[in-house]
């Protein structure tokens, strides 16, 4: 660990970093990380949302993608998880009362962190959950970020199996009779990884070893599955953002990135999304695995070029 940032040989910290911890309405201790841009001309600043039991330490790599493009970044470690306050006595079970409250902690980043210390313009990359919490936000943030590129953002279970409203319900259900806080899926996190051949997030052997034995090493940044307050939570969330009425409000032009091979998240359900939101544009990369900037270069130079087109003045 150095000076807030946990590091292995194989994921060193990028050069030009700061972290420390800002406080949010509600007392909680929330951590954050820039770095700054390792080419010239400067143009701007990436804020970067993470996913659910993701961490900062986690997309060193894509910062160095992004600072060698001439842009600053800002992160975060939502709230429950890495090494921001966790919310529950048992620091493994992956919680939140509302996305609301992750959208005011990325409010609170802005203010914080983003405007005073950071060059703008400002963009938002964001993955999964995060996606859904740059989506919720949207709205609010149409004055100060200019683009949005989200990867794979959780509006739907994969397959359509059972529907977001029938996760509310019965979360709903669950949470009345006081079991919010238990598991809802998954479990606790297991004291081995699950083997390569058989995990839901990338084709690359090498990023997955390197992100399983970040969390072996460093096991208090690591979650256990997410449980009935924290799916609830997230239907509630993709419900509020696949509202007409909330979709007019999107004026913020934004990238929608989905992975061919995607078994945690529905595609299907993300590409209709992208296809009706007013200033919405949608890029398919088949093959790929839901954390496509932990995938094969294949797959991520494909991403790269997306947000080079994307984001003004990305080109290298």
């Amino acid at each position: 660990m150095t000076d807030l940032f946990y590091e292995l040989d194989g994921n060193p910290v990028p050069e030009n970093a700061v972290t420390g911890f800002f406080t949010t309405h509600d007392r909680k201790q929330i951590r954050y990380a820039r770095f700054a841009a390792t080419s010239r001309p400067l143009k701007g600043t990436i804020v970067v949302l993470p996913g659910r039991n993701e961490c900062i330490e986690k997309y060193f790599e894509t910062v160095r993608d992004i600072a060698g493009r001439g842009f600053g970044v800002a992160m975060l470690d939502w709230r429950g998880q890495g090494a921001s306050d966790r919310l529950l006595k048992n620091p493994q079970r992956g919680y939140v009362g509302s996305f609301h409250d992750y959208a005011a902690d990325l409010e609170q980043l802005f203010v914080d962190v983003v405007l005073p210390d950071c060059r703008g313009p400002y963009y938002i990359l964001a993955h999964s959950a995060g996606a859904l919490v740059a989506l919720l936000s949207s709205p609010a943030l149409v004055n100060r970020v200019q683009r949005m590129v989200l990867i794979a953002p959780f509006l739907e279970l994969p397959d359509q199996r059972v529907s977001m409203k029938t996760v509310r319900r019965l979360g709903s259900a669950l949470a009345y009779a006081g079991l919010g806080r238990a598991y809802a899926a998954w479990g606790p996190r297991k004291a081995l990884p699950t083997p390569f051949e058989s995990n839901l997030l990338t084709t690359d052997p090498n990023r997955y070893r390197r992100n399983t034995e970040l969390y072996q090493a460093y096991p208090q940044l690591a979650l256990g599955g997410p449980t009935v307050r924290w799916l609830r939570a997230a239907a509630i969330a993709a419900e509020t953002v696949r509202d007409p009425e909330f979709m007019a409000r999107m004026k913020i032009p934004t990238l929608i990135i989905g992975a061919g091979n995607d078994r945690v998240v529905s595609t299907r359900a993300v590409e209709h999304f992208a296809r009706h939101i007013r200033l919405g544009s949608f890029l398919m990369i088949d093959g790929a695995k839901h954390e496509i900037l932990q995938e094969k270069d294949y797959y991520r130079e494909q991403f790269l070029a997306a947000f080079d087109a994307f984001i003004p003045g990305s080109e290298e």
